[in-house]
């Protein structure tokens, strides 16, 4: 048997009930979960960038060591060039092999100074990850205390929301399959995740704008589905507000003097 329009009305209204109790369990939240994820993705960009400074220093070494070696050669061949001008012919083979010593010597100076330098680079990028490090401390103890208030937060509410999470489901299966589509839909354009709202005070309840009284009044027969002409939203019903006459006041009596 199919529904009528006002089952189906009463079905919308009961599913956007249920979801606005959640949204609401997830407003307490706030940002928490965000805060978390951000800290996360944070760390491990920190995290990160010390291993990869890490990754430096240790090419870095290994350029020392190989400039090291370079000057223990370097040595070896002036070692073996001064002992060669011992037995030179002339001097042609005297110049020559000085030459090469002076060649060499100057390799030693060069690889001196880039271990130097590279020292310098080390002793810098040691200084990052310090410095990283720290920072990395401080948001490991912000992460840490935020994850302590999410998950207080979820203990808190998981019953409650485990139970509306049962509800909601077997709410949406009583909304027919072409309204689910356009309600959810309705529900994430909507800023404040309303989606079927009443009519309160001649105004929709989603953007406030007024609503004309023959669409009011269809509203009220609900025979069919009325939606706002301005945001889309569904109106379910309209709310009738009765205005409090106001209480009158005593007039004030003033009493004349007797005259003395």
């Amino acid at each position: 048997m199919e529904s009528t329009v006002s089952q189906k009305l009463d079905a919308l209204q009961k599913l956007q009930s249920i979801d606005t109790q959640l949204d609401e369990i997830k407003a307490i939240r706030g940002a928490l979960p965000e805060e978390v994820k951000d800290l996360e993705d944070e760390i491990e960009g920190y995290q990160t960038r010390i291993n990869k400074i890490q990754g430096k220093i240790e090419e870095l070494e290994s350029n020392i060591v190989a400039n090291k070696n370079g000057i223990k050669d370097a040595e070896k061949l002036i070692q073996k060039y001064t002992d060669q001008q011992m037995n030179v012919r002339n001097n042609r083979e005297y110049d020559a092999i000085t030459k090469e010593i002076e060649l060499q010597n100057l390799e030693i100076q060069i690889f001196e100074k880039r271990t130097k330098e590279t020292l310098v680079q080390i002793e810098e990028d040691k200084k990052k990850i310090e410095d990283t490090e720290s920072i990395l401390t401080d948001r490991n103890k912000d992460l840490d205390s935020k994850k302590q208030d999410l998950e207080t937060i979820l203990t808190e509410s998981e019953d409650d929301e485990a139970k509306l999470l049962r509800s909601r489901e077997r709410a949406y299966k009583q909304v027919e399959s072409r309204l689910q589509a356009a309600y959810s839909r309705l529900r994430d354009n909507a800023r404040n995740g309303l989606a079927v709202v009443q009519v309160e005070r001649n105004a929709c309840g989603g953007c406030f704008n007024v609503v004309p009284p023959q669409r009011q009044a269809d509203v009220r027969e609900r025979k069919k589905i009325i939606v706002c002409e301005h945001c889309g939203r569904i109106l379910s019903n309209v709310v009738e507000v009765i205005e409090e006459e106001p209480v009158k006041k005593p007039r004030r009596t003033t009493r004349k003097k007797k005259a003395e």
